[in-house]
């Protein structure tokens, strides 16, 4: 059986555009999270520690060693 070869463009445009799509996508996820994995699964205690991290450091996946403030008794209003 030939093969259609007028519906070789449109298919190789396609998958080319399915694949740029998902390379954006992971490449705006990943910058967004300073450039680690995604999270998956967050539960409160995790919640609880991204809040600390970003009063700390001023970015959720942001972990060092010089703080942005200690001033923490203002956020404890928001908790549970």
């Amino acid at each position: 059986m030939p093969v259609p070869w007028e519906a070789l463009l449109p298919f190789v445009m396609l998958t080319t555009m399915f694949g740029v799509g998902g390379t954006l996508f992971k490449t705006a996820r990943t910058i967004n999270n300073d450039g680690k994995p995604p999270r998956y699964g967050i539960d409160d205690w995790e919640q609880m520690m991204m809040h600390r991290d970003k009063r700390l450091t001023g970015s959720i996946r942001g972990q060092s060693v010089s703080t942005k403030s200690l001033d923490i008794s203002h956020s404890l209003a928001h908790l549970p």
